[in-house]
Formats: C-alpha cells, sequence, structure tokens
C-alpha cells in the first residue's frame, strides 16, 4: 500500500520555479475557483437575491463593497501561508489575546462554524426542494437524506484535484446562465433602469433589508468562512511547497515572490467571477422579485419563487435549465465548504494537541471524521428548521461578525509574522489597511444601528 502524499510538510524534491506569463501562470491557479463554488451558492443564489427581492436596487452598494475590498484581506492571509507553509488557522493562533488551548480568533472561528451549519442545511434544502419539483412523489426530507449519503460519499474520498475539477465546472456553468439573464433584464425598462442602478450606489441602508444586508456582506465575495478556508487550499493546490522551506537565500525570495504572485492572480481571477455572479443575482432579485412583490421567503416557497428570474428574462424554457444550474450551484456550496471546513477542524485538533505536526494519516482520520460531523448537523439542522432563507440570514449574520476579528488578524500577521523577505509592496500594504478599517468600521456601524433599532 502506497503512503500518502504529506501536502503539508516541505519536500526538497517538490521545489518548482513559479510560472513565468500568464498563460502559464493561468494553468497554475486554482484554490480560488474552489473558492468560488462556495461563494456561488448560499450567499447569491438565497441571500444576494432577497436582499434585491426586499429593498430593489438600494444596497448594490453593499453588494461591490463586499466583493471588492475583502479580497485584500485574503491575499494577506495566503501570503503568510505560501511564504511560511503554516496553515491558516495556525496563523491566526498567534494572535495575542485570551487563550484556551488555542485563542480567542481560533474559538471565534468554531462559533462561526457552529452557526454555518445552518447555512450549509440550507443549501441541503434548497437541493431537495429543486428535486422536489422535478419529482413531486419523493418528499423534500428524503431528499435531504439522500443527498447526506452522496456527499459522504464524495467527500470521504476526494482529494483536491477532484473538488477542484466539480469547482470549476459548477462555476462556470452557472455563472454564464445567470450573466445571460441579467443581460436581457436590461432590456426590460419595467425592470430595470439606470437611474434605480445610479440610486443603488448611494450608501443607503434601508431599515427593512438591515438584517439581510448583514448576512449579505458577511457572506458574499470572500465570506470569514473563505477566508478561513484559502490558506488550506493553497496549501494543498502547493504553492507552498513549492516555494520551499525558508533557508534565507535569494533564490527562496524569488520561488516565494513569485508563487506568491500566483495566487495573487487566482484571487483576481475568482474575484471576477464571483463579482459578475453576485451583481447578476442581485440585478435579477432587485429587477425580477421586487418589481413584482415577491419574496423567496421559507418553507417550500423559495426555489418557485427564484426560478422567476430566469423564467421572466430567458422565457418558460429555462426552467429546466434553473433547475439544474440551482442543484450544481447548491450542492456546490455544500461540497466546496464542508470539503473546506473539514480540513480547518481536523487542524484545530493538531493546534489542540491531538496529533503532531507531520502526522499526516492522522489528520486525514480527523478530517473524514469532520466531514460526517459537518454534513450529518447541516443536514439535521434543516429537517429540524425547514426554513432555507432564515438559516442563510443566521449563517451570513455570524460570518460578518467574524470580519473584524480576521481583519485584525491579517495586520497583524502582516506586521509580526511575515517573513521580512516577502512583506508586500507598500500599496498593497495602504489596500490592506483600507480594507480592514472598512470592515472593521462598517460592522461597527450594522452593530450600532441593531442597538439603536432595539
Amino acid at each position: 500500500m502506497s503512503k500518502v502524499k504529506d501536502l503539508y510538510s516541505f519536500d526538497p524534491a517538490e521545489v518548482t520555479e513559479p510560472p513565468r506569463g500568464l498563460a502559464p501562470t493561468l494553468r497554475r491557479i486554482g484554490p480560488g475557483l474552489i473558492l468560488s463554488a462556495s461563494i456561488v451558492g448560499s450567499g447569491e443564489l438565497i441571500a444576494t437575491t432577497t436582499l434585491g427581492a426586499e429593498v430593489g436596487y438600494v444596497c448594490l452598494w453593499v453588494i461591490l463593497l463586499s466583493c471588492f475590498i475583502k479580497p485584500a484581506i485574503q491575499a494577506e492571509i495566503g501570503r503568510f501561508s505560501v511564504s511560511t507553509g503554516e496553515t491558516g488557522l495556525a496563523g491566526f493562533n498567534k494572535v495575542p489575546g485570551p487563550r484556551a488551548g488555542v485563542n480567542w480568533v481560533v474559538w471565534g472561528w468554531v462559533a462561526m462554524i457552529c452557526m454555518t451549519r445552518f447555512q450549509i442545511g440550507a443549501m441541503f434544502g434548497g437541493v431537495a426542494q429543486v428535486l422536489n419539483q422535478l419529482v413531486p412523489i419523493i418528499p423534500v426530507n428524503v431528499f435531504v437524506i439522500l443527498l447526506l449519503g452522496v456527499t459522504l460519499l464524495l467527500l470521504l474520498g476526494g482529494g483536491y484535484e477532484r473538488i477542484e475539477g466539480l469547482a470549476t465546472i459548477k462555476v462556470a456553468l452557472f455563472t454564464m446562465l445567470t450573466f445571460l439573464a441579467a443581460l436581457l433584464l436590461m432590456r426590460h425598462p419595467e425592470d430595470f433602469s439606470w437611474k434605480a442602478l445610479e440610486e443603488g450606489l448611494a450608501f443607503k441602508l434601508p431599515p427593512g433589508g438591515f438584517t439581510t444586508a448583514v448576512a449579505v456582506f458577511g457572506i458574499t465575495g470572500v465570506g470569514a468562512s473563505e477566508l478561513f478556508m484559502y490558506p488550506y487550499w493553497c496549501v494543498e493546490k502547493g504553492y507552498a511547497r513549492f516555494a520551499g522551506k525558508r533557508d534565507g537565500t535569494s533564490s527562496w525570495r524569488n520561488r516565494a515572490l513569485g508563487w506568491i504572485q500566483v495566487m495573487h492572480v487566482d484571487i483576481l481571477a475568482s474575484m471576477v467571477i464571483y463579482t459578475i455572479a453576485t451583481i447578476a443575482f442581485y440585478l435579477l432579485g432587485a429587477g425580477i422579485l421586487h418589481t413584482r412583490g415577491l419574496n423567496p421567503g421559507d418553507k417550500g416557497n423559495m426555489i418557485p419563487v427564484l426560478s422567476n428570474m430566469y423564467t421572466q428574462t430567458l422565457g418558460s424554457w429555462a426552467l429546466p435549465l434553473f433547475y439544474l444550474g440551482a442543484i450544481a450551484t447548491l450542492y456546490g456550496t455544500i461540497f466546496a465548504a464542508t470539503a473546506a471546513e473539514s480540513r480547518v477542524a481536523a487542524d484545530l485538533c493538531r493546534l489542540l494537541g491531538r496529533f503532531d505536526p507531520g502526522d499526516y494519516t492522522t489528520r486525514i482520520r480527523y478530517r473524514k471524521i469532520f466531514v460526517w460531523i459537518l454534513t450529518c448537523i447541516s443536514a439535521g439542522l434543516y429537517l429540524m428548521v425547514q426554513s432555507p432563507v432564515s438559516m442563510v440570514k443566521a449563517g451570513g449574520v455570524a460570518q460578518a461578525a467574524m470580519l473584524p476579528p480576521i481583519a485584525i488578524a491579517a495586520l497583524y500577521l502582516r506586521y509580526r509574522q511575515l517573513p521580512k523577505e516577502v512583506r508586500p509592496k507598500p500599496w498593497i500594504t495602504v489596500g490592506l489597511w483600507i480594507a480592514s478599517l472598512t470592515t472593521i468600521a462598517l460592522m461597527g456601524y450594522y452593530a450600532v444601528l441593531l442597538v439603536t433599532q432595539k
């Protein structure tokens, strides 16, 4: 029996020079595509469209801000992992503050993941509702149980390559369909106007959509959970192993900076994909659902309402395509998010001393245990709550609350833990500060509004 390759340890044989030129670089990207599979799911298809349905175009600025500022924080966390070979959770665990085995930031992740089980549970419910529309004779709850079994089968036997391949296909298909529907929306003057779009950039936050707006900011773009996930996919893709262990030489510095550059291209490519998809989903929610007084709501109403975004723009023939795309999108979130979160959870056990850093076999065993735990809890929550929109909002608010600690941690890594040879250029550091301060200020503003509204 061949030994399982340790993706989290350095091997001198794997040291590789970074690619030169755009085409070779694009062939090396991938972590961001997996992240996009997680992003273009509950946040976009459910939360973003629900926000558009509730308030119309007025919160477009929330969508754009969410997509554009968080990649600066993502890049700094990724830079730390690529240059040190350490995982994201290990980096966050270095931040000063209260500790109980691990520090406050790591325990914050644990609290957030407990709440995002509701979000993933909503994905189980969403896919099951679509399948129930196609095969009404089979109840939604039965489909949830069947999906649970399929998910366990795929995740327990899948490595990085399988996850990346499925994620790429899923993101490409539904993003193109949604973008086409949004383009056709612009041909409907009763549903779309450039004046309404301009009003959506006025930095207004209607009281009626407050909770949804907070959830959308937490989920869309690179959400808090994805910021924790991304370094793990970078490590498994091999960026840190290709750069090699830090040895103080100029050769290592050049390799590390080269692979960090590949990571930046990966982040940029994924940002373009999920930003286009997110804006398209929001426009469809605001233009189609809001103008008709439709809201995805809860229970079994969500999928029939959301289907209007495609049938009203593309025509009734698009309904089967919507069903197919919704299944791919929502299930892709279950698949990609659980795959990543089980890796982070296994790493938490390592940080708590449950196994040695070099014991990759035990790491995999813990990962598989958490696949079972996370997947079963998520499906079970849907069976108990059966309210996808509310479940997504709960997970989104939890992610939004975690964004300020992540921003603080990213700044700490930049100034206290990052090898001096690969510190970013000044303009990148300025971007990190702007992103971090904006995130902290915005979430603080949300918290004040929440208190004053009560």
